[in-house]
């Protein structure tokens, strides 16, 4: 069975209000089983003409276990309290 990733490129706007979305959401990771790979870090630009922010990379057993974490009651109470504290590009990547 395939691994999944969790890639998330976060413009933080509010890093006070952000700190209870770090809390609720490191929670709702351990509940299912999430690596975090990259949490945070220097980031330097390869190629091209992206210029991300904070990136998040987690890494699940399967598709399956991914989308349970993101649909989960857990991360859903962190999705609510990111409101108005940052700006969210997030992608499922199927792995090998």
């Amino acid at each position: 069975m395939p691994s999944a990733y969790i890639l998330a490129n976060v413009d933080v706007t509010d890093p006070q209000q952000y700190e209870q979305y770090k809390k609720l959401s490191t929670a709702a990771m351990q509940a299912h089983g999430a690596e975090v790979c990259v949490r945070g870090g220097a980031v330097q630009v390869l190629e091209g003409d992206w210029t991300p922010g904070r990136m998040v990379l987690l890494k699940f057993p399967s598709v399956e276990k991914a989308r349970a974490f993101y649909d989960s009651p857990e991360y859903a109470a962190a999705k609510k309290a990111r409101e108005g504290a940052a700006v969210m590009r997030m992608v499922l990547i199927e792995g090998t």
